[in-house]
């Protein structure tokens, strides 16, 4: 009877020791460094941009991840500071010794540690960065998806044409990306002959927009467009446009956020604003990608949130097609390659310039974004002009 008993247990003690070593030989996960500005300026974007890139790790790792490993995320806060910034993607390159890179938020951060990726030689694709100039230097690494910051404020633009309005406004932010939505706009109203009355550079933390206000007024102006990279400036200036009794036909926005409407409550209607995305699109994946951010995260996603999840598809999608992390076969890749991720299309030119995404614009109705710019993906007419404030 002994002699059974022992065979089962050495037949048991050599299953625990097969198990065991199979657990050992599991691949590592791929390693994906980034940062995200989830306390300071940027924060409200940023928090929505790391979501995004969790989002694409969970789905990415239920299909099965890449060359055979999950991916992970490594995701510092970068407090939306710069210098912070660079610091971190060094510690993430050569002290986390990361297997590739991500991006941060926006193009002032992206600037700031382009020059870093650049040195290492890592590819960098950008989910949330569109001023052109960072792609004008030279820069061998770096991939843009969002459409370009100069075309940012071009919907309000060409439905103000439309409207035959005459007389517009641009206030843009002290920032790379607002400098750049902002002087593309008034480029774009010249071209139209459009008389940008007012075109007017505010410095960054300004709070009292009383004096841009008051020349809005005296210039009579119909359009005003508004670019920046702290969207509460967009809020602000909303609620002081009612308190100064302020009346335009149109005021548009370079982002549009439900934060807007959930600080303004009804003061936020006949708003406009740029998207570079919403759940309305015709794009693979969306409902998926929406119900599930809902479920994780119990708010609703933002373009920022897309922006991310749609750049570490295209990552996934660069890997398996190259089957490698080799920054160099990825970046050939890339240059190449043409997909559309939940966002849109995706397609750049040699510069990693983005060339297939041209945005939305929506307008606020009813508490809710309706889509307004451009007509074949429209879900609603412009509500139009804007009424007086005492009209409302």
């Amino acid at each position: 009877m002994k002699k059974p008993l022992i065979l089962v247990l050495i037949f048991f003690i050599a299953f625990l020791l097969f198990m065991m070593y199979n657990m050992m030989q599991t691949d590592p996960p791929v390693v994906i460094g980034a940062t995200m500005s989830e306390t300071g300026a940027y924060s409200t974007q940023g928090i929505a941009a790391r979501n995004g890139y969790l989002l694409c790790q969970d789905h990415t790792n239920e299909q099965g991840g890449i060359l055979g490993r999950d991916i992970e995320f490594l995701i510092y806060d970068d407090e939306s500071d710069s210098d912070r910034a660079i610091e971190l993607y060094e510690q993430l390159i050569t002290g986390d010794s990361v297997d590739a890179i991500m991006g941060p938020y926006g193009s002032t951060l992206t600037e700031a540690v382009a020059p870093v990726t650049e040195e290492h030689r890592m590819v960098h694709i950008s989910p949330l960065a569109a001023t052109a100039s960072i792609w004008e230097q030279g820069r061998e690494y770096l991939f843009m998806v969002l459409p370009p910051a100069e075309l940012f404020l071009a919907g309000l633009i060409d439905m103000a044409d439309e409207n035959g309005l005459e007389r517009v406004a641009i206030l843009q932010e002290d920032q790379l990306f607002p400098r750049a939505a902002g002087d593309g706009a008034a480029e774009l109203a010249e071209e139209r002959e459009l008389n940008v009355v007012l075109h007017e550079t505010y410095p960054s933390g300004t709070d009292d927009f009383s004096d841009y206000l008051e020349a809005i007024r005296e210039a009579d102006v119909e359009v005003v467009g508004m670019a920046a990279s702290a969207l509460d400036n967009f809020i602000t200036v909303v609620q002081q446009m009612k308190e100064h009794d302020i009346n335009v036909k149109m005021f548009g926005t370079s982002g549009a956020v439900t934060q807007f409407r959930d600080a303004l409550g009804e003061d936020a209607e006949y708003a406009y604003g740029l998207s570079a995305w919403e759940p309305s699109l015709p794009n693979p994946g969306i409902d998926e990608f929406v119900d599930s951010y809902r479920q994780r995260f119990n708010m609703e996603p933002s373009f920022h949130a897309a922006g991310a999840y749609a750049s570490c598809q295209i990552f996934v999608e660069a890997v398996r097609r190259t089957q490698s992390l080799d920054s160099d076969l990825l970046r050939e890749e890339l240059l190449n390659l043409e997909m559309q991720t939940i966002l849109s299309d995706y397609a750049v030119d040699e510069r990693g310039y983005q060339i297939a995404n041209r945005g939305l614009f929506i307008q606020w109705q009813d508490g809710e974004k309706v889509v307004v710019w451009p007509d074949d993906l429209s879900t609603g007419e412009p509500r139009f002009p804007t009424p007086e404030w005492s009209e409302r």
